[in-house]
């Protein structure tokens, strides 16, 4: 059964313009085919089509399911952008595939790229979500400088990823299993001494993500799955 987003469900039962163009030209669906639909807030809905038109289909629910997939943790994971957008834009992809809850563009001493528009990442967010049949979306926050996230963020649990020969601790040892986690992944050239030591005075852990040096958007794919793999 097609799998469709419809943010709006709620006050409509009306597929966007793209989805229902998508939907009726595309799959050339009818009135009376039946569809599923999410929401993106854990609404999983099974729906009939009511009308098949290519810029307003609207659809009735049969049956309707709150929470679908919600899991007892949840995975942020705050990435400096590379310099390449294709990049931050796999590990984007990846990542809502995987299963992740919340993704913060980091801007960092060492960034090598200042500025991320969000409507590409969005809607990559919306495609990827949609491939591996999730009712949860992430949530995409704005981009932020490393200071101001300091000033903000909050989780059970804090990590800093980073590749000083300092001491640290293995991610996949330090993880437990149904806890909030929070992952600082830095840019190509690493985080600051200064934003290091800024992370762990606010209580972040410094941790290895293995014997090899990862570029920022593998680094931030195998943090959030090393937690996925922990609480399967």
């Amino acid at each position: 059964m097609t799998l469709f987003y419809c943010p709006t469900i709620e006050a409509a039962a009306v597929l966007s313009e793209e989805e229902s163009l998508h939907a009726v030209k595309v799959l050339r669906l009818q009135t009376g085919d039946e569809i599923a639909v999410v929401d993106g807030k854990g609404g999983y809905y099974h729906a009939r089509i009511t009308l098949a038109h290519p810029k307003r289909c609207a659809f009735e629910i049969v049956t309707a399911h709150s929470g679908y997939g919600k899991r007892n943790y949840r995975i942020h994971v705050a990435i400096a952008p590379t310099k390449n957008m294709d990049r931050l834009e796999w590990f984007v992809e990846k990542a809502t595939e995987i299963g992740i809850d919340e993704i913060t563009p980091l801007i960092c001493r060492f960034s090598e790229r200042k500025v991320v528009k969000d409507e590409r990442l969005e809607k990559i967010i919306v495609s990827a979500s949609k491939q591996s049949v999730k009712a949860y979306f992430p949530k995409l926050n704005s981009q932020c400088t490393f200071e101001e996230f300091m000033k903000a963020h909050r989780a059970q649990q804090k990590f800093i990823a980073h590749c000083y020969d300092d001491q640290k601790r293995d991610l996949k040892a330090e993880i437990k299993p149904e806890t909030d986690v929070l992952i600082l992944i830095g840019p190509e050239g690493d985080f600051s001494r200064e934003e290091l030591e800024m992370a762990i005075a606010n209580h972040f852990v410094p941790v290895s993500l293995g014997s090899s040096r990862l570029r920022t958007e593998t680094a931030g794919m195998v943090a959030c799955h090393t937690v996925s793999l922990i609480n399967a």
